[in-house]
């Protein structure tokens, strides 16, 4: 590192100081922790899940097994021994300064609360989005019933080039507004995504149109600050997910969106909303890379599950769309003529298919979950999806 100011050697202005250890602060510094720590954790019996490098396993003498998940230098820990676990909490306590919080009851902002006898845990921000309210002035602000208001038409041909309008605009909060709603949406709030996903376009500059949207975003989780995630016990059913799209609903590109989710059990694990790279030509093709992109990561939640023993070694995820033109296109490559233009790497979820890695099936739009994720949705509907999301109220309060 450079020599710090005020403690230049003299005469040895050009010189760079060695370290000796990382510095809290620095860009290796993460590196270095997670090094460290996934050196001495492997040595005392544990093994890294090649799916999410910051999951631990270990199987316990009596066979159950005990996880280990870290994030910076946070962690849970989970098992069926106790005995172990309080072993493995003494051995950390050596290595490394740290505070044992009991049961987890806050993680990275999150609430968890936990029905026992019924085995539900429920996942819930309250806390956190009744800060951001706050900090937003939005707290007593009159709730609205959706995210964002039917047929919600938002383009940059709206932002301000200069003048008045834009001089006002820079003293709105918007990128960090915008960075709140982020968080929520990412880890417990699936109902926010897609609305989060079109602010988010305008954050190089917004107008007063896309300011006014995210305090209706704010505006909704007002009135539904306490909903949460719901989990219950596992109906081994195995990892079941869901992939939609909407059709050049972007008015400045004509790109498409994709929305996909995943459910374990009865509560979403995955979910995604996010504009398509490529511009689509008909609403067969941006549901197939919609299905695309779902296909990566059905994969992947499935092979995580075998992690968690939660699923038997080569089973196959099914990801439910409502497009017959998908679901044929993913089984008969003979259409040619109405997809030989597609880009070959959106035919990976045709080659999953064909190798049975994963099932791609035929849903019905009105039970298709992912409709949440494309477009704006009336109230009713917005309901009966959340639902089927596991978002609901807490119950253990």
């Amino acid at each position: 590192m450079e020599q710090p100011k005020g403690f230049v050697a003299t005469g040895q202005e050009h010189l760079v100081c060695r370290l000796r250890k990382s510095l809290y602060g620095l860009k290796q510094a993460p590196r270095q922790w997670y090094k460290k720590f996934d050196d001495f954790i492997q040595s005392i019996g544990f093994s890294k899940s090649d799916e999410d490098h910051c999951l631990f396993t270990k199987t316990a003498q009596d066979g159950s097994p005990i996880f280990l998940i870290i994030y910076v230098d946070d962690m849970l820990i989970s098992g069926r021994h106790a005995g172990e676990l309080a072993e493995l909490v003494r051995q950390l306590r050596l290595k490394f300064a740290m505070k044992d919080l009991g049961p987890a009851r806050h993680i990275l902002g999150m609430k968890i609360s936990r029905n026992r006898p019924r085995r539900q845990l429920f996942l819930s921000q309250s806390d956190y989005i009744r800060r951001v309210l706050e900090r937003f002035n939005m707290r007593s602000a009159k709730s609205a019933s959706t995210p964002l208001p039917i047929n919600t038409r938002l383009s940059r041909r709206d932002c301000p080039t200069s003048g008045p309008e834009g001089e006002s605009m820079k003293s709105v909060p918007y990128a960090p507004a915008v960075g709140s709603l982020m968080y929520a949406m990412v880890a417990t709030r699936p109902d926010i995504a897609h609305a989060v996903g079109v602010v988010s376009r305008f954050m190089h500059n917004p107008d007063r149109s896309h300011w006014n949207a995210v305090k209706h975003v704010f505006r909704y989780l007002a009135g539904t600050q306490n909903l949460g995630i719901l989990f219950g016990p596992n109906d081994n059913s195995g990892v079941v997910g869901y992939t939609d799209s909407d059709f050049a609903g972007c008015v400045d590109s004509r790109k498409s969106t994709t929305g996909y989710c995943f459910k374990f059990g009865n509560g979403v694990i995955s979910w995604k909303s996010k504009l398509q790279e490529c511009t689509a030509t008909s609403t067969t093709e941006a549901e197939y890379v919609a299905a695309s992109d779902a296909a990566k990561e059905a994969l992947w939640l499935g092979r995580l599950a075998c992690t968690f023993r939660q699923a038997a070694t080569g089973s196959t995820p099914i990801v439910y769309s409502d497009s017959q033109g998908v679901v044929a296109l993913s089984k008969n490559p003979v259409h040619h003529n109405a997809s030989k233009h597609i880009d070959v790497r959106y035919h990976f979820v045709r080659d999953c298919v064909i190798s049975g890695k994963i099932g791609l099936e035929k849903i019905s739009t009105a039970d298709n979950v992912a409709d949440a994720f494309t477009k704006c949705l009336p109230a009713d509907r917005l309901r009966s999806l959340r639902q089927h999301m596991g978002v609901m109220e807490n119950r253990f309060d």
